[in-house]
């Protein structure tokens, strides 16, 4: 059985520069914003608004180059929080300064307490070591309100306020002042990391790359004054959460389960096993070794019941990638999602029943929906 897509429209991205790197998205409850960087920028614009043809692209400069931490932009377009080596930063448009919360050394190694970038230099080759280039990362997310914003963080803080000790913080700030609000031990050693968000403000998901060690899934809850947060497992990677903000999905550390979650306690719905449902790809020949099928780190919902996802790592090898759809009431696997002409990466879905690939050539946006819808 198989879906066929209908292409909607094809978008460029935020930035025309030969050096920026692939488009992204920034779903919120009622918005997507597209990201992208190049080697001074941050650039933006909302997804509606540029299929209306009204779009209009916010740019931010950057404080350090785009390789050294990660990147987001409030829903208002007004400002942009970037997690740094040694900080996270909020910008204007201007690229001024807002505010700042200085923390510890994502550099394995350094245990200094970074005042600037600069300190450790552009290239990493400063006084404080080569390392510097090739540090790990936190990540940083606004919440669906744009009121906070939530922090993933080496530790300890500048400021103080908590425990010395402690390796890594999930923090809560006030999105307006920067003021910490929240904080918790992660309880995590992360090589990068990243948020999910929930449509409710004081929810999120967070999840933590340790490489080979593992993949911590973790979910918080802001009352207003208490941050609790919930480990949910120590090996799955955080997908996506439903349009309702009743269900979570997740793919396992190596990829072979696609599990459905409740988020009200974090525990598995149903799960579909790729090597039990996915057909072997049609560029396999008969001679070739059993192909080891499994999902990529890449998939969402296209409504409340239905999941879009891929095998494009696991199908590279043979051929173009394959996406796929799900029904997630009872993990049945609905078929393959046809194209009208070739399409490369993953699916991104844009939380309206929507989904885009890039092409690779022009680093354009691709929109698709399911034919008849």
């Amino acid at each position: 059985m198989s879906a066929s897509a209908r292409l909607v429209t094809t978008l460029a991205g935020p930035l025309e520069s030969a050096t920026a790197g692939f488009p992204g998205e920034r779903c919120l409850p009622g918005r997507t914003l597209i990201l992208q960087s190049d080697d001074t920028q941050l650039a933006a614009y909302d997804l509606a608004a540029a299929l209306a043809g009204e779009a209009s692209v916010a740019r931010f400069p950057l404080p350090w180059p785009r390789r050294f931490g990660t990147c987001t932009v409030s829903p208002g377009l007004d400002v942009a929080v970037f997690a740094g080596v040694h900080a996270v930063r909020a910008v204007d448009r201007r690229g001024a300064t807002l505010w700042e919360v200085r923390h510890g050394c994502w550099e394995g190694s350094c245990r200094e307490m970074h005042a600037s970038f600069e300190e450790y230099g552009e290239s990493g080759e400063s006084a404080v070591g080569r390392g510097h280039r090739y540090a790990d990362s936190g990540s940083v997310v606004f919440s669906a309100d744009g009121k906070l914003v939530w922090a993933h963080v080496r530790g300890p803080l500048a400021a103080g306020g908590g425990d010395p000790d402690v390796i890594e913080e999930w923090l809560v700030l006030d999105a307006t002042d920067g003021t910490v609000l929240g904080q918790a031990d992660t309880q995590t050693v992360a090589a990068g990391s990243g948020h999910v968000s929930h449509p409710d403000p004081g929810q999120m998901g967070l999840s933590v790359g340790e490489g080979q060690d593992g993949a911590p899934l973790l979910w918080g809850r802001w009352d207003g004054e208490r941050l609790s947060v919930e480990r949910i497992d120590d090996d799955r990677c955080l997908l996506a959460v439903s349009p309702s903000g009743e269900h979570f999905l997740t793919v396992t550390h190596y990829q072979e389960l696609l599990s459905l979650h409740r988020v009200e306690d974090g525990s598995v719905v149903s799960e579909l096993d790729a090597e039990e449902v996915i057909p072997d790809h049609p560029a396999l020949h008969p001679d070739d070794d059993e192909p080891e099928v499994h999902w990529d780190y890449y998939g969402g919902f296209l409504d409340e019941h239905t999941v879009i996802a891929g095998t494009t790592e696991a199908d590279e090898e043979y051929g173009a990638g394959r996406h796929w759809l799900v029904d997630v009431r009872d993990m049945r696997l609905l078929g393959e999602v046809t194209y009208p002409f070739p399409t490369s990466g993953v699916p991104n879905t844009l939380g309206d029943g929507s989904w885009y690939t890039i092409a690779e050539d022009t680093k354009e946006l691709q929109v698709w929906r399911l034919a008849g819808v």
